[in-house]
């Protein structure tokens, strides 16, 4: 489903995954493909991705145009002021245009702080959408990494797509399997050795679909006391009711809310469903679709937390009759 909004919005997708896991072999792959030339990549340093020897033209303020006309930006300060900067020098003609962004994380990032990045500031509030994140797992020490390290759990937990990597040297196993399950069981999953388009993987198929995957119940046992539950919300809410609702729990929980994510029909605009994200204190702007993805019409959401009782986000949407998800009869 293609969402419909100002045309100057542009697509936003974070790459992530633990320290290993080929988000640089797959960023190549993307930026190799004709179908992303116009495509702008936000990087930690520019040495995770050696792409110097590519160097076709160095334009002043760090960004590097690569052959196939994307562009690179090493991201030296905060993300905020890396991206208001790269969208004013397109504006101003200074730099080629691009139509979306990829802003790849380092193996040890928390990805909640930059999606809060990108609903916190206004000005990339209605500059940018949220497309996908998109989080690599290494199928040799994926497992491992995930039990270890709470920064690879929140990886994980976070994701829209999970890609499985190296599984020409190890198999995706019923061990890793299920941490994945545990963490995470709603994100699309894809092994990479399948020869998904790496172009596809990052933004789909669709330039804005922001459709939000349906939320399920999650499996049991996660760990790093990360947890993810949907909600299906019966009642009438308009957009300042929910608007409330989710910034009061912003307010109190800002910090262990990590991601939340639905599709929802607000009764002061019926006409069209709207996609909501938000992430810690942050509130991103709806994204309207032009009708529902599915058979399912009834407002849904995903909530993705860190230690924080189910009760006490049912509690905030009282008001709209909040029950656990289930699959539709």
């Amino acid at each position: 489903m293609v969402s419909v909004g100002p045309p100057e919005t542009l697509p936003a997708t974070v790459l992530t995954g633990f320290l290993g896991s080929g988000k640089t072999t797959l960023l190549r792959r993307a930026l190799a493909s004709p179908a992303l030339a116009d495509t702008a990549v936000i990087i930690n340093e520019l040495g995770e991705i050696a792409i110097d020897h590519h160097l076709v033209d160095f334009v002043e303020g760090d960004v590097l145009e690569l052959p196939g006309g994307c562009l690179c930006c090493a991201m030296r300060e905060d993300l905020a002021r890396t991206l208001r900067s790269l969208l004013d020098r397109r504006a101003a003609g200074e730099i080629r245009q691009f139509r979306r962004i990829v802003i790849e994380t380092t193996g040890l990032a928390d990805p909640a702080p930059i999606l809060f990045t990108l609903g916190a500031d206004p000005m990339l509030d209605q500059t940018l959408h949220l497309a996908r994140v998109v989080t690599l797992i290494d199928a040799v020490t994926g497992a491992d990494n995930l039990d270890r390290f709470a920064e690879a759990g929140r990886q994980a937990a976070l994701a829209d797509t999970l890609v499985i990597t190296k599984t020409d040297l190890v198999p995706l196993g019923p061990v890793l399997a299920s941490r994945l399950d545990a963490f995470n069981d709603r994100a699309d999953r894809i092994i990479a050795a399948d020869g998904e388009d790496a172009g596809l993987i990052l933004f789909g198929r669709g330039e804005r679909s922001a459709a939000p995957v349906p939320p399920v119940e999650p499996a049991a046992g996660h760990t790093h006391s990360i947890d993810a539950f949907g909600v299906i919300l019966e009642g009438a809410l308009t957009r300042l009711d929910f608007a409330r609702a989710l910034g009061s729990l912003a307010r109190e929980r800002g910090t262990d809310l990590l991601r939340v994510k639905g599709i929802v029909s607000f009764a002061d605009r019926p006409e069209r469903p709207a996609v909501v994200q938000a992430a810690q204190h942050a509130m991103f702007a709806p994204e309207w679709l032009d009708g529902w993805p599915d058979q399912d019409h009834r407002s849904r959401l995903v909530f993705i937390v860190h230690d924080m009782p189910r009760d006490e986000i049912l509690a905030h949407f009282a008001f709209a009759a909040p029950t656990p998800w289930q699959p539709p009869s």
